[in-house]
């Protein structure tokens, strides 16, 4: 439930974020080439499937999926900024670490515009 107008701006920001690190998740499965030997919907079951199971809560602004997303993307980030820093900087896992760390903030954002009223 979206409780007033930052709240719905800082929702659509991080479902902008969301669909970004989903589209730089597939998008590097396969640029700059598919690695060899390894199934390719298997590859992107591992990387999607701990993000996809978020989908509902992050569209409907629902806090505690907020939350829990928030637990999920950290380990997205790290293993974004270990692979920026083992291939010295490549585009896929920069955007990708520039991303997560987006989603992350602007969830926390979210999260604080969005909380219920004292009572």
């Amino acid at each position: 439930m979206l409780r007033n107008d930052k709240a719905r701006m800082t929702a659509r920001l991080t479902i902008a974020a969301y669909l970004a690190v989903v589209v730089t998740l597939v998008a590097t499965t396969f640029l700059p080439a598919p690695i060899e030997g390894v199934s390719i919907p298997l590859m992107l079951s591992v990387k999607l499937i701990p993000l996809l199971a978020f989908a509902l809560p992050v569209f409907r602004g629902n806090n505690k999926g907020y939350i829990w997303l928030a637990f999920v993307v950290i380990f997205y980030f790290t293993q974004a900024v270990v692979s920026a820093w083992l291939s010295q900087g490549a585009t896929g896992p920069v955007l990708l670490t520039i991303f997560t760390f987006l989603l992350f903030t602007f969830a926390m954002a979210h999260l604080k515009v969005n909380r219920a009223p004292a009572a």
